[in-house]
């Protein structure tokens, strides 16, 4: 039985990946649809952008909705200094022809997630946690309707990557975090610490190339733009595809190590905002909530995407 999915979004090149890698995995994943969440890009654009990347795929039939355009506390902080100005820059593609839906991101979440039976639909958040946060503020009974939130954010010893202390995703929006931690719901996190394990490499970009597919070419030339901006910033040899490790989680979990510790969000300093605090070493009796991840088998995370990305 595939696995029920929403993917809550704010793409993003590696965002674009990982919803092409659900959309190539028919056998493990069952994406129910798709909300976008202001972020990378404002949300006029990470809407745009979702539908963009589900028509690339021709899965035209995939609902995709605008949820929040602001986080639920403070201003929107974006990062086209990564992305560029439209959140996919690189190779342009048309605008969508499908159609945006008209219901609110928001109120699919918990229209879904209510009419789903308990345990039965896993939330997969790429950006901020707004939406997620959203719904289960206004909706508290659907709490126990998640099976699991598998999220990309965080980090521990990477530390920061929009300041010295946070991970953007975490960053943009803590408050939607910290309701989201808190939840109870089980949730696996895939931090920069994971992520930047999982670097493309020229020869994994020409991989993707060589496939001589139209989707092929696309995740080679969107990776190209998006490495420039890790590659200076880090002096690595490529740049980190964050967002599809948790698709690539959903079915290959193997493929992944980390640990179920506590993991709390700074919600009050100035200056560790949106930090995830980890607690990796066990050094309080703070009760687990979270499996933080912090390895990942990188030659078999490329070997899968490389396959499934063919088949578009």
């Amino acid at each position: 039985m595939p696995r029920k999915i929403i993917i809550d979004t704010d793409p993003g090149q590696d965002d674009a990946v990982a919803i092409l890698l659900a959309l190539a995995s028919p056998e493990e994943i069952e994406v129910l649809g798709v909300t976008a969440v202001a972020g990378n890009v404002p949300l006029a654009l990470t809407q745009k952008n979702a539908r963009i990347v589900c028509e690339l795929a021709g899965h035209t039939h995939i609902p995709v909705f605008a949820g929040c355009d602001a986080p639920l506390a403070r201003k929107l902080v974006t990062a086209e200094h990564v992305h560029g100005k439209t959140g996919l820059d690189g190779p342009q593609l048309p605008d969508p022809t499908m159609p945006l839906q008209d219901k609110h991101g928001v109120d699919f979440i918990i229209d879904t997630l209510r009419q789903a039976p308990t345990g039965t639909v896993t939330l997969c958040p790429l950006g901020p946690l707004t939406n997620i946060a959203k719904a289960f503020l206004r909706a508290p009974d659907i709490v126990e309707k998640v099976a699991e939130i598998v999220l990309m954010g965080g980090a521990y010893f990477e530390v920061g990557n929009i300041t010295p202390a946070a991970e953007f995703n975490i960053y943009v929006d803590p408050q939607a975090a910290d309701i989201v931690f808190k939840s109870g719901i089980r949730i696996t996190v895939m931090p920069l610490d994971l992520t930047h394990k999982a670097l493309t490499t020229a020869e994994r970009v020409a991989t993707f190339r060589a496939m001589g597919t139209h989707v092929g070419k696309m995740v080679a030339e969107w990776t190209d733009f998006f490495e420039r901006f890790d590659k200076e910033k880090y002096g690595s040899e490529g740049a980190p595809l964050h967002d599809p490790c948790v698709i690539a989680y959903l079915i290959q979990p193997e493929l992944f190590q980390g640990r179920f510790v506590n993991v709390e969000i700074e919600t009050q300093s100035e200056l560790t905002l949106g930090m995830t605090v980890a607690d990796w070493w066990g050094v309080t009796n703070r009760a687990p909530n979270a499996t933080f991840m912090g390895d990942v088998d990188a030659a078999g995370f490329f070997a899968l995407l490389t396959e499934r990305i063919a088949r578009l």
